[in-house]
C-alpha cells in the first residue's frame, strides 16, 4: 500500500519512538517478543505497514470520537481570509476520530501484530502517519481479541489524541461533524470516505457492538447529502435556463 505523501520541506523533527512492552519474568534472554498495534481510524483497513496477524477485539474504558482535526490526510488548513463568507467555502480541516476515556465504555477495533524488522518499520512509519502528521500520543492498553477461546488481554501499543495538541477541535453536534467531513478532503482521499469505511467496518466485523456516535453521524451525513445535491443540480439548471431580458 502506498504511504501518505509527505513534504519534506514541511517535516518536522519526529517525536521519539514510543516505549514498547517489557519483557514478562521467565522471557528466554535475547528472544524478541512481538508488538501489538491497536487501531480504531483509519488502521482499521490501511494499516500501511507489514505486520505477521490480525485480529478483531476491543479495548475497555475508551469511547471513539470524531474530535481530532486533520490538515493533511483527510483535510486541509485553513487560510487566512478576511471575509467568512470567503472562508467557509475554502479547504478546512477535517474530523478524524480520537479516544476519550469513558469507564464503561468500549472501543471496537484491530490489533496488529509486528515481529522482528517488522517492528521498527511499522513504528517509524506510524510516528510520522500519527504523531507528526496526525497530533497524536502513544499509550500501552489491554486489547481484548474477539474470538472466544482468547485467554488473556494483550497489551497493545495505541495512539490518541488529546486536548492539548494544536489539532484537537473537541466536541460538536453530530449534524455540524457530518457537514465539515462532507466538504473535507486531504492527501489520503476525501474524510467521507473515512467515515463510511469506519461505519461499514463496525457493521460488517462487530454487527454486535454499539458505536452510537459513529452511527449517529453517518446518519447526519446521509440526510445531508441528498440537500447537497439538489442544491447544485438547481444551480446547475438555472445556469442552463435562457433568461429573458428586461425592459
Amino acid at each position: 500500500m502506498k504511504r501518505d505523501p509527505q513534504r519534506p520541506e514541511e517535516r518536522p523533527e519526529p517525536p521519539p519512538r514510543p516505549a514498547l512492552p517489557s519483557s514478562p519474568s521467565g522471557q528466554a534472554e535475547g528472544a524478541e517478543l512481538p508488538v501489538w498495534i491497536f487501531g480504531y481510524g483509519s488502521l482499521v483497513w490501511r494499516p500501511g505497514f507489514e505486520f505477521t496477524s490480525r485480529k478483531v477485539g476491543f479495548i475497555r474504558g475508551y469511547s471513539r470520537r470524531f474530535w481530532q482535526g486533520d490538515t493533511f490526510h483527510r483535510g486541509a488548513p485553513v487560510p487566512r481570509l478576511g471575509s467568512n463568507i470567503a472562508a467557509s467555502l475554502c479547504p478546512q480541516p477535517g474530523r478524524v476520530v480520537t479516544l476519550l476515556e469513558d469507564c464503561g465504555a468500549c472501543t471496537w477495533g484491530v490489533a496488529y501484530e509486528v515481529r522482528g524488522e517488522q517492528i521498527a518499520a511499522s513504528l517509524e512509519y506510524l510516528n510520522m502517519r500519527e504523531a507528526v502528521l496526525g497530533g497524536y500520543d502513544t499509550k500501552l492498553v489491554k486489547f481484548h481479541p474477539q474470538e472466544k477461546d482468547a485467554e488473556e488481554p494483550i497489551l497493545a501499543l495505541v495512539y490518541i489524541a488529546t486536548p492539548q495538541n494544536p489539532s484537537y477541535l473537541g466536541p460538536a453536534s453530530e449534524e455540524d461533524i457530518a457537514a465539515q467531513i462532507i466538504v473535507s478532503s486531504g492527501c489520503a482521499g476525501h474524510n467521507i470516505e473515512y467515515l463510511l469505511r469506519l461505519a461499514d467496518f463496525m457493521r460488517y466485523f462487530c454487527p454486535q457492538a454499539e458505536d452510537k456516535h459513529l452511527f449517529s453521524i453517518e446518519e447526519a451525513l446521509i440526510s445531508i447529502l441528498p440537500c447537497l445535491y439538489y442544491t447544485e443540480e438547481s444551480l446547475e439548471e438555472t445556469a442552463s435556463v435562457p433568461q429573458k431580458s428586461k425592459g
